[in-house]
């Protein structure tokens, strides 16, 4: 399979001059889930770009990315499970960049605004739930996946604003595991300042014990990993302003 990112630009972007491009491209207009089920390979395989910058070209996908943001929200501490719909939670997870199978991964080097970004992506979720998923089982399925991707866009809900510090979480995680499968030879320190964006405290406790490992990791290899610098704080606001949560680029 093609990734997104290496297909044609099309100039102006529409779902339809994506497809155009793409080799076994799903059809609409089934009654059957099966066309859908194909599409959803595209997020197994489509890569997270961000890691690309930093010699990690065979990272995760976003699938990868979506799974475990989904297992983080099923194990919530406590506190926070006793009063958010967790279901809802995890079903956000799996499909807030359910979009960039078509939109891809896009970054602020690509030079897309915010605004076209959004337009993108909201145009593929209205291809998925009306198109792939529009006759399945009355529409209701669609109805739903687009319904709990707008509330993660929206981000205005307790579970919405769980699932996002989620999204910040898993990238912490995988910021110290790449850094460690390569011996503390990469620093990605610029990617630590999404722990100053959560916003629950239970997520700033799981946060700040993965920053204690992080430490832990750098001093057993004899190494001080670089703290990010103020470039990387206008960087990183811009990575928020096209909508990054997660906070790769």
């Amino acid at each position: 399979m093609q990734h997104t990112s290496l297909l044609p630009k099309p100039n102006p972007w529409s779902v339809q001059a994506v497809l155009k491009d793409l080799p076994d491209a799903p059809t609409t207009g089934s009654s059957s889930p099966i066309q859908f089920f194909h599409y959803i390979e595209r997020l197994k395989i489509e890569k997270r770009e961000g890691w690309r910058r930093f010699g990690i070209p065979r990272g995760e996908s976003i699938a990868d990315h979506m799974y475990r943001m989904s297992m983080i929200t099923m194990i919530a501490p406590p506190s926070l499970s006793s009063k958010l719909d967790i279901p809802r939670c995890t079903k956000m997870a799996l499909v807030h960049d359910m979009a960039e199978g078509l939109v891809g991964d896009l970054t602020p080097v690509d030079g897309v605004a915010k605004h076209e970004k959004n337009r993108r992506e909201a145009t593929t979720m209205d291809w998925i739930s009306e198109g792939l998923l529009g006759k399945v089982h009355g529409g209701v399925a669609g109805q739903d996946l687009k319904a709990a991707w707008l509330e993660y866009e929206e981000s205005k809900t307790d579970e919405s604003k769980f699932v996002h510090d989620v999204d910040k979480i898993e990238l912490l995680l995988q910021m110290v595991e790449y850094e460690r499968a390569n011996n503390c030879t990469i620093d990605l320190s610029e990617f630590s300042w999404v722990a100053k964006k959560l916003v629950m405290p239970e997520m700033i406790d799981w946060a700040q014990e993965i920053l204690n490992e992080r430490t832990e990791l750098w001093e057993k290899h004899s190494k001080a990993p670089r703290e990010p610098t103020e470039a990387d704080t206008i960087k990183n606001q811009q990575d928020e302003y096209y909508g990054q949560s997660n906070g790769h680029s």
